[in-house]
C-alpha cells in the first residue's frame, strides 16, 4: 500500500469546514464582532470604535475595487501615523491587492523609483508630503490614481495632487463589501523597500501567513493582555509598523496615533490615554528622557517599551526604568517582517551586577516564537560557528516570517536564500547559551533614529563634489540618534571646502537624515591594494569628542 495513502489521508482532505488561509485581516473582523464598541483608534479628538474601524476598512476596499483594484495590484501610501494608514493595512489587502508603504523621509527620486518598480496603480498621500510626492510623480513612469488625505485634526497646507479626497473616497464605498480571505495564505499582502546598500533599494514582499504569525508573536513577546493601549511612536511605514497594525486588533487594543514625534505630545498621550506599550528606536527614548521638566508627566505604572537598532547604554536603561518604562531589546530586518529576535530576559540575571546585566542586554537575543531557525554560520561553508561568543559569522534566519523574496530580483533572491537560509548580511557571534550578538554590519549600514542609511549611497554623493578626492562614511555613535553618518574626506590640493559646505552639498542631493552629521578631513587609511580600511575609521569615529 502506498505510504502516502492511509487512514490519516483518505477522506481527510482540506475543505471549507476545516481549513482557512491564515491572514491578519481576520483579526479586525473578530474584534469588530466581539468588541464593536471598544475604542480602536485615537487621533487628536477623534475616537473610532472597532465597528467603525471595520466598516471604514471595508468601505476603502470597496472604493478601491470600484477603480478595478484587485489581486496583486499595488496600492502605495505616503502617510504618517494617522488613521488612514491603519485602514489601509486592512482595506488594501481586503481587495487582494498589495500595500506598499513608503518612508515619508525619502527624496523624490527614490519615491519615483519605488512607484515605478512596484507598478503602483493607486497612491494615497498626505498633503504634508505634497512637495516631494509632486516631484516624484513628475519623474515616475507610472500614473497612479492619486487620493489626497487632508487631516481634520492636524490640517496641512500642501497642494492637492489628485482629484479625489480620501474621506470622500472612503464614503463612496460599501460598508458591507464582501471581502474574503486569500485563496492562498502565501499571497502577497505588503511590499516594503530596503534602504538600498548599492544602487536602488530592493522590494521585500510579505505574505498573509507571515504577517499573521509575526503579529501573533508580537503579542506573545510583548506580553500583551486584552485591550492594550499602544502609542504609535514607531513609523507605520517601517516594516508595516513591525506588524503591530495587525497585532493590536488581535487583542482588541487601542491605537493611539501620533502624527509627529514631539516630547510634549508623547508624554501627554502616555499619561492621558493610559498607554501600556510603545516601540521605537533609541531616538524615542532620548526624546522622552530629554524633555523639559514641565513637559514630563508622572507615570504610576510600568510601561512596556520595545526598541531595536543599537542596544541602549546602561545609563539610558536606568533612566527609562526610573521614568516608568521597562525596555526590551529586539532585532530584525525588513526581510523578516521587522522584529524576529528578542533579548528574552532570564530571572536569574537579576542577581548580576549592573555591568554584567549591561553585557547581557547588549545582545540581540533569541528567536521569536514564530521563527523556526536563528543561528550564526560561516557565510561561505554554511557550517555553524562555535558557540563561544567570539567566532564571527553571519546571522541566518529560517521560517515562516522570512519574506517571500525580493520583487523582480531573482539574482538577489538566489543570493539571499543560498543553502536554505536567509542571509542577513549582519555579522555576529553565538554565545554558549544560544543568544546571538551583532558585531558588525557587512554592508556598512548606518542605523540612525531607526532608519537605515547606506554608507555607499552617501559616499557616492560626496564623490560628486568637485573638491573631494576620496571619501568614506562610517557610523558614529550618537546618544540621541543611536548612530549618525560620519564622513572622512580627502580634499583635492588647494581646496578650502569646509565641513559645513560638504554637509550642505549632501543635503541638496540626499534625504536630509542621510547627510553626514560630522566631516573629518584627513588622509584615509588604505591597504596595499588601495582599499580603504573602514574598521580603522570606525574606531576614530567612536573616539571623536561629543
Amino acid at each position: 500500500m502506498d505510504k502516502n495513502v492511509n487512514a490519516f489521508t483518505q477522506g481527510l482532505e482540506k475543505n471549507p469546514a476545516n481549513y482557512a488561509a491564515l491572514s491578519p485581516l481576520s483579526f479586525l473582523a473578530r474584534a469588530a464582532d466581539v468588541f464593536p464598541d471598544h475604542i480602536a483608534i485615537i487621533h487628536g479628538r477623534q475616537r473610532t470604535d472597532y465597528r467603525t474601524f471595520y466598516e471604514r476598512s471595508r468601505k476603502l476596499a470597496s472604493a478601491l475595487a470600484s477603480l478595478g483594484i484587485g489581486k496583486n495590484d499595488t496600492v502605495s501610501v505616503m502617510l504618517s501615523n494617522v488613521p488612514p494608514m491603519l485602514e489601509a493595512h486592512y482595506g488594501v489587502p481586503m481587495t487582494g491587492a498589495v500595500l506598499h508603504s513608503m518612508n515619508t523621509r525619502l527624496d523624490a527620486a527614490i519615491v519615483a523609483f519605488q512607484l515605478d518598480h512596484a507598478d503602483s496603480r493607486v497612491l494615497i498621500t498626505d498633503r504634508e508630503f505634497a512637495p516631494v510626492v509632486k516631484e516624484a510623480l513628475s519623474m515616475a513612469s507610472v500614473k497612479p490614481v492619486v487620493i489626497d488625505y487632508s487631516d481634520p485634526e492636524f490640517p496641512q497646507t500642501g497642494d492637492r495632487l489628485g482629484d479625489r479626497d480620501y474621506e470622500d473616497f472612503v464614503q463612496s464605498g460599501d460598508a458591507d463589501f464582501a471581502w474574503a480571505l486569500p485563496d492562498d495564505e502565501w499571497d502577497a499582502i505588503a511590499l516594503n523597500y530596503t534602504s538600498g546598500t548599492t544602487g536602488n533599494p530592493k522590494g521585500v514582499v510579505y505574505h498573509h501567513r507571515g504577517a499573521y504569525l509575526l503579529a501573533q508573536a508580537n503579542v506573545i513577546t510583548a506580553s500583551m493582555a486584552k485591550h492594550p493601549v499602544y502609542l504609535w511612536t514607531l513609523p507605520m511605514f517601517h516594516c508595516n509598523g513591525w506588524c503591530f497594525p495587525w497585532s493590536i486588533s488581535l487583542v482588541a487594543g487601542t491605537h493611539v496615533c501620533l502624527r509627529w514625534v514631539r516630547p510634549q505630545a508623547m508624554w501627554d498621550l502616555i499619561a492621558d490615554e493610559e498607554v501600556t506599550h510603545l516601540c521605537g528606536a533609541p531616538i524615542i527614548m532620548s526624546t522622552l528622557l530629554n524633555a523639559a521638566p514641565d513637559q514630563k508627566r508622572d507615570i504610576d505604572r510600568e510601561i512596556e517599551f520595545f526598541t531595536a537598532a543599537a542596544p541602549p547604554p546602561e545609563p539610558v536603561l536606568a533612566a527609562m526604568k526610573d521614568a516608568g518604562f521597562n525596555v526590551t531589546h529586539l532585532y530584525g530586518l525588513t526581510e523578516v517582517y521587522g522584529p524576529a529576535v528578542v533579548n528574552d530576559w532570564r530571572r536569574e540575571w537579576d542577581a548580576l551586577s549592573s555591568a554584567e546585566q549591561a553585557q547581557k542586554k547588549a545582545r540581540q537575543g533569541v528567536r521569536y516564537v514564530a521563527l523556526e531557525g536563528l543561528t550564526v554560520l560561516d557565510p561561505d561553508t554554511l557550517e555553524g560557528v562555535p558557540a563561544d561568543g567570539q567566532t564571527l559569522g553571519e546571522v541566518m534566519f529560517r521560517g515562516n516570517v522570512v519574506m517571500k523574496g525580493y520583487l523582480k530580483n531573482p539574482e538577489a533572491n538566489d543570493k539571499a536564500f543560498r543553502g536554505g537560509w536567509f542571509h542577513s548580511g549582519d555579522l555576529g557571534v553565538l554565545h554558549p547559551d544560544g543568544y546571538i550578538q551583532l558585531k558588525d554590519r557587512s554592508k556598512d549600514i548606518i542605523i540612525s533614529g531607526g532608519e537605515n542609511i547606506s554608507s555607499i549611497e552617501v559616499e557616492e554623493v560626496l564623490y560628486k563634489h568637485p573638491d573631494v578626492q576620496a571619501a568614506a562614511v562610517v557610523a558614529r555613535p550618537d546618544e540621541k540618534w543611536g548612530e549618525t553618518p560620519c564622513a572622512f574626506v580627502e580634499l583635492k590640493a588647494g581646496s578650502d571646502t569646509s565641513e559645513a559646505d560638504l554637509i550642505a552639498f549632501c543635503r541638496d542631493h540626499l534625504a536630509s537624515f542621510k547627510a553626514p552629521k560630522t566631516v573629518v578631513f584627513r588622509e584615509l587609511p588604505k591597504t596595499s591594494t588601495g582599499k580603504i580600511q573602514k574598521f580603522e575609521l570606525r574606531e576614530i569615529a567612536r573616539g571623536l569628542p561629543a
